[in-house]
């Protein structure tokens, strides 16, 4: 996806296509965020909490991926937890040696077309499947998709800080 700023179906009335819209939006506004960042700004961390740009950005791209692929689809995807140290779950984020922040927006942008086609084979109130990352009781897709968009949008935020801290850049 471009850097264009992606608006959201302002006239539309279908919740489907809102959801789709808005999580295209904040995955072009967290490129956006990251764009003209040095390689050096992308894995140097400002925060108190320790976390890099880079670090951050792999873990959208996976959070979306346990979300709607591992998790509503229940698809064993590698590693899920691929995200955080040693695949622990409560482990601090990290990208492996070698990935470049490159690598990790194309990343970003096809896990969007996936959960696209996702959200186009699927009813909203569908509830996600038992085996993957649920083991009883799965939401339903319309939770999924609330969820995933609030952690974009919290995350779009942490970045306008660590960006802000970085090199003075604010976002919208």
């Amino acid at each position: 996806m471009p850097l264009s700023v992606v608006e959201p179906c302002l006239d539309s009335s279908d919740p489907k296509a809102q959801l789709v819209a808005y999580l295209d939006y904040y995955r072009a506004a967290v490129e956006r965020k990251l764009d003209g960042m040095t390689e050096a700004q992308l894995r140097t961390s400002r925060l108190p909490s320790g976390w890099t740009p880079s670090e951050l950005l792999i873990h959208l791209v996976h959070m979306e991926r346990r979300w709607f692929v591992w998790g509503f689809l229940a698809e064993q995807v590698p590693d899920p937890w691929g995200d955080h140290a040693d695949g622990e779950p409560d482990g601090p984020w990290q990208v492996p040696d070698g990935v470049s922040p490159a690598e990790l927006v194309a990343a970003l942008h096809a896990g969007g077309e996936r959960t696209r086609e996702i959200l186009a084979e699927h009813d909203l109130a569908a509830r996600g499947a038992v085996g993957g990352r649920f083991t009883a009781d799965p939401p339903t897709l319309t939770w999924i998709c609330f969820h995933v968009l609030q952690e974009y949008a919290r995350h779009a935020g942490h970045l306008d800080v660590a960006r802000e801290l970085s090199d003075g850049a604010t976002g919208e």
